[in-house]
């Protein structure tokens, strides 16, 4: 096999790609570095903004993990966590923008056809992997699920040095495996539905509650009431005793001094 560079026309310029290295392997590092055009027999790369959104917001996960952990540690030490809080939180925020853009630039780039069904499958499952990070970061944070074990897996994803993550290593979940990208949709759809049901029903509850302490407090003013008027007749009636025994008091002393 030759080792001298290839020389590739592309757009009136001339192209140097290694010789050992196949069509598919420049393609999909054409793909990682940016979508491809193909027009008029000539080819323009322009740069993918999805990938750098992607990394990025791995980074801003991976930093949330680390800072979390550094929040434990000072919990443990008994040290002021304050500042990391503030710091945490507005990672989880900038976090959640971020993967909101994710979102947004995917369905552009599918719905204009600028990618292919597979490419937008398996950006699909990235982001659904995003997604699902957040939430055990965001359970971390708030003390809801198991924080060592949440943040020894997200600090692991990073690998033993921290740079650009590979969107191309992570497995596919079982759950989209082998569905497209309409289907993953359609099934989002359905969970978020039951969700909605879900919610509907526990409004009713919560309704329902409502109304029976509304009765409740009908009912307990009704004999506060009550309780108020028997208060009443019991002072009358006990001052109406007081006077009469003043007056058997009286007649007592009258009958003894008539006896006398």
């Amino acid at each position: 096999m030759s080792i001298f560079p290839l020389l590739i026309p592309c757009s009136g310029r001339v192209r140097v790609e290694p010789r050992g290295m196949s069509r598919a392997g420049r393609r999909s590092q054409l793909l990682r570095a940016g979508s491809i055009r193909e027009a008029g027999g000539g080819c323009t790369m322009a740069p993918d903004p999805w990938f750098s959104t992607y990394d990025s917001t791995c980074q801003i996960a991976q930093e949330i993990a680390e800072k979390i952990q550094q929040r434990t540690q000072h919990e443990r030490n008994g040290e002021n966590t304050t500042r990391l809080t503030v710091t945490i939180r507005a990672l989880l925020q900038n976090l959640k923008e971020k993967i909101a853009l994710l979102k947004d630039l995917l369905l552009r780039a599918v719905s204009t056809h600028q990618i292919t069904q597979l490419e937008g499958d398996r950006r699909q499952s990235l982001l659904d992997d995003l997604v699902t990070r957040e939430r055990l970061l965001l359970a971390s944070f708030k003390n809801e699920g198991a924080e060592p074990d949440l943040i020894r897996s997200s600090l692991m994803t990073g690998g033993a040095k921290r740079g650009v993550p590979n969107p191309w290593l992570f497995e596919e979940p079982e759950e989209t495996r082998g569905l497209g990208f309409d289907e993953i949709r359609q099934q989002q759809q359905k969970i978020i539905q039951e969700q909605d049901a879900g919610l509907d029903a526990l409004s009713s509850i919560i309704s329902r509650q409502k109304q029976m302490g509304r009765e409740i407090g009908n009912e307990l003013d009704e004999q506060n009431e009550i309780i108020d008027d028997l208060a009443n007749l019991v002072d009358k009636t006990d001052e109406k005793l007081r006077t009469e025994t003043r007056r058997v008091n009286l007649v007592d002393r009258k009958s003894a001094s008539c006896g006398v």
